[in-house]
């Protein structure tokens, strides 16, 4: 039976008239500058969420020219957005968000001033907030990955397909994004690394990949994925149930399935296995350098978190240089509590 996937919500467009100096105008402009200078779909997508979120907030005070845009009211947005509830829970927006709605208004009118469509830039001043640098909250163990790589059914195609999904991301510590655009020719067998093409920041990579790993690809591969391809077969890896390269929300889908599956209440599905594998080998003595090379971060404070919760490490020397480790180890307890009952 074809397994069930989410519906993603479809992109809203454009569909009432342009003014033609109003903001929503030169935001069609903008958001066409930032394809033609480099920006991925992605971040265009982005940009065009929060700028319509902005520009709704602008309308409903009257505010429909980008002239009229002034330094106080965007920072009247900005305290706006740290002010907001959200409906369902009346939770606050997290740091994150607020600073990836901020974000675009400053790209925004920094180009509205370059190009000279406003004569000063009303949010060259703001200030992001600063997100605190936060732990990632849950790390398997490597039991508990183990147990969630043995949930798919193997006596069935979409099993194996799963299982070699999530070995992969286990062991090349890649994104999910970056998972669903690998093409069968981006794996080097001999040389057993992945080509992990425009990551990130467009950044290209190599990234090592064990051979359990491979092995489990090569199953899916010979097996599984001539059954799943439709019509013209375009070289992805990995297809779903219809034959099409998998949707982000979907390839979560799956690994959560697998995930409560296995009986683990944890938040987060294939970023599980991103902090897992960095973790993992930084507790086996990994250079932290290379395991920064490996998840393809821009700056290595970002791989540095994960030497806070690789503790294994720090638990060693804490137990052979801690003063009280040091006299547990070498003095009998009956002593010490003798002692202890001597001072009373």
């Amino acid at each position: 039976m074809a397994l069930r996937r989410p519906k993603r919500p479809a992109r809203r467009t454009q569909t009432r008239a342009v003014d033609p100096h109003g903001i929503a105008r030169y935001l069609l402009s903008f958001l066409e500058w930032s394809a033609m200078t480099g920006c991925t779909e992605r971040t265009v997508y982005k940009r065009e969420t929060a700028l319509r979120r902005f520009i709704a907030w602008c309308d409903e005070r009257g505010l429909n020219r980008p002239q009229a845009i002034t330094k106080p009211i965007v920072e009247r947005y900005q305290r706006h957005l740290f002010q907001y509830r959200k409906p369902g829970n009346g939770a606050p927006l997290s740091y994150g968000t607020q600073v990836s709605l901020l974000v675009p208004v400053r790209s925004f009118f920094k180009w509205l001033a370059r190009d000279n469509h406003i004569l000063y830039n009303p949010a060259s001043e703001l200030t992001l907030p600063h997100p605190p640098r936060q732990l990632p909250r849950t790390v398997l163990s490597v039991p508990a990955v183990e147990r969630i790589l043995r949930q798919p059914d193997l006596a069935t195609p979409q099993g194996v397909r799963d299982r070699a999904m999530m070995e992969t991301l286990y062991s090349t510590g890649m994104r999910r994004m970056e998972l669903i655009r690998l093409k069968l020719l981006d794996l080097d067998w001999h040389r057993r690394v992945v080509f992990i093409r425009e990551g990130k920041g467009r950044r290209d990579r190599y990234v090592p990949i064990g051979e359990r790993a491979l092995g489990w690809i090569a199953r899916y591969r010979d097996e599984v994925r001539p059954l799943l391809v439709a019509g013209t077969d375009g070289g992805m890896l990995f297809l779903n149930d219809t034959g099409l390269p998998y949707s982000v929300s979907a390839i979560g889908y799956h690994v959560k399935k697998h995930i409560a599956r296995a009986g683990l209440e944890v938040t987060g599905a294939c970023h599980l296995f991103r902090h897992a594998c960095a973790t993992h080998m930084l507790e086996g003595g990994a250079d932290v350098r290379f395991v920064q090379a490996m998840l393809g971060h821009a700056n290595l404070s970002t791989t540095e978190i994960y030497t806070h919760v690789a503790i294994n490490t720090l638990q060693a020397v804490h137990a052979a240089t801690h003063p009280a480790e040091a006299e547990t180890a070498t003095t009998d307890i009956d002593d010490v509590v003798s002692a202890d009952v001597a001072l009373d």
